[in-house]
């Protein structure tokens, strides 16, 4: 912390730096919890979070990632969930508190990397921009990029700077915690990469020698895929090196790409917003007001090109990986939001508004609420329905986190809807998903969850057989509107 502390720059204040430090922290913790506290309880905030939720809480029980409930995430971001649950119960607060320490951490963070750019109070700004755009971009609750972007950034501090007394020590830090952020999510290589050949070029720049940059290079790499070794090695050993290499690799190729591909007009408006930062930030820079310290600024755009390299490495692309973008994008802008430079607040008083009115409908405490409860009252139906019962709940297609609500067992290890109803993953994932869906409807669930509007491209052959046992023996049981689609609930005849 001491030599984090330190990288904020030092302006003549009647306070001493530590207090100006807290100010600087006190900003970006307020915007966080105003941001998003109206989250916490809200059980259906993203999809993807409420698996990685029923996942780590299976994990707190026993169950082993990708052998008894399957995804293709890396187990570190399954394990940051079960320790959230084994300490805070299985609510989704307990992740979310777990995901505000690492926002404020980001944002913390990228006040640091600011700070040889701007001044204190613009730093702070920055911090705080970094906060709100982070709910912009899906993850104001817990999605996967709030806790490996904040480890990116970590990474930043820790090598942006070449001519460090440490700097071969802070850099093998670093690619350590670049290893923690692959077990977090695979698509993080890019920027560790990018980190990596920063530091190694600062070591030529300073004369090492050829044989040297190969030990320091081949450290970092060592480094760097430590932590997927040792989970590589525990699946080995426990019998199921198969399972671990299908789930984090082969899987991913298998799975077809989106017929909108990576790039699509839709997907482009999401991007403007940073966009607009980062190339204003760059113009500014070049015409406006040069960066005070030019070498930090070239850091910054190299990482935002590497961020870009993460938003779009998988086949299929979703607005939310954008949040990846979101540190660099407001680092590379503050040529333009610097409150010293001639238009003075005026930019950065504009930005800041403009991310709270973008963050503020995502975020209406009343209206979260009213959801949830509903939410919670389709659930409370469905497990009154389902009691006693020896068969699992099955959901097809729905929020997963109905199977916790209702008290319902799992019954399959391919416990996320689009597994088993998304055409792009038939096959992606080792069994038919037409065989496991004949399975599942043999057990007769109690209860089958369907939605009228899919979100994905569906497997007509799968739904086909769902429609058909529910025409035969189901009857409709409730139904609830979630976002723009109506989800169903189907009990079993008695």
């Amino acid at each position: 912390m001491a030599n984090v502390a330190s990288d904020l720059e030092t302006v003549p204040r009647a306070w001493p730096t530590w207090l100006g430090d807290a100010l600087v922290l006190l900003a970006v913790v307020t915007t966080a919890l105003v941001a998003r506290l109206p989250w916490f309880g809200f059980p259906i905030a993203d999809y993807d979070e409420q698996l990685y939720s029923l996942i780590g809480q299976a994990m707190t029980q026993g169950a082993l990632p990708f052998v008894d409930v399957w995804d293709r995430k890396p187990v570190g971001l399954f394990a940051l969930f079960a320790a959230a649950h084994a300490v805070g119960g299985p609510e989704p607060e307990a992740y979310q508190a777990l995901a505000l320490m690492f926002t404020v951490a980001g944002g913390w963070l990228t006040a640091v990397l600011a700070s040889p750019l701007v001044d204190r109070v613009t730093a702070a700004g920055a911090g705080m921009l970094f906060v709100l755009l982070m709910s912009v971009y899906g993850s104001a609750s817990g999605q996967s990029e709030v806790f490996h972007v904040p480890l990116m950034l970590a990474m930043a501090v820790l090598v942006r700077d070449p001519t460090h007394p440490n700097a071969i020590r802070r850099a093998l830090i670093a690619m350590l915690i670049g290893g923690l952020a692959l077990q977090v999510k695979y698509t993080v290589a890019p920027q560790c990469a990018m980190f990596g050949l920063w530091a190694l070029w600062g070591q030529y720049r300073q004369g090492a020698s050829t044989a040297r940059l190969i030990a320091l290079a081949v450290g970092f790499l060592a480094l760097g895929l430590l932590p997927t070794a040792m989970v590589a090695l525990y699946y080995t050993l426990a019998g199921h090196w198969d399972a671990f290499l299908f789930a984090n690799f082969l899987s991913f190729f298998d799975r077809a790409p989106s017929g909108a591909g990576r790039v699509h007009k839709d997907l482009l408006l999401g991007l403007v917003p940073l966009a607009v930062l980062a190339s204003g930030g760059l113009y500014a820079a070049v015409r406006l007001t040069p960066p005070r310290d030019r070498s930090h600024y070239v850091f910054i755009a190299l990482w935002f090109a590497a961020c870009f390299a993460t938003a779009f490495l998988p086949g299929t692309v979703y607005r939310y990986y954008f949040a990846a973008l979101v540190p660099a994008s407001v680092l590379l802008a503050l040529p333009l939001l610097d409150r010293t430079a001639p238009a003075r607040w005026g930019p950065l008083a504009l930005v800041l508004t403009g991310a709270f009115v973008l963050a503020a409908p995502l975020s209406l405490p009343g209206e979260l609420r009213k959801r949830s409860a509903e939410y919670e009252r389709f659930a409370v139906t469905i497990a009154q329905s389902s009691k006693g019962s020896d068969a699992c709940i099955f959901v097809f297609d729905g929020p997963s986190s109905l199977y916790r609500l209702a008290e319902s067992c799992l019954p399959s290890r391919f416990v996320y809807p689009d597994h088993l109803n998304n055409t792009l993953e038939r096959d992606a994932l080792g069994v038919s998903q037409e065989g496991e869906v004949a399975r599942i409807l043999a057990t007769r669930p109690p209860v089958i969850v369907t939605a009228d509007t899919p979100l994905t491209p569906q497997n007509e052959q799968a739904k086909a057989l769902v429609l058909e046992t529910i025409a035969g023996d189901y009857r409709e049981l409730s139904a609830i509107e979630i976002g723009a689609r109506t989800i169903r609930a189907w009990e079993r005849r008695r």
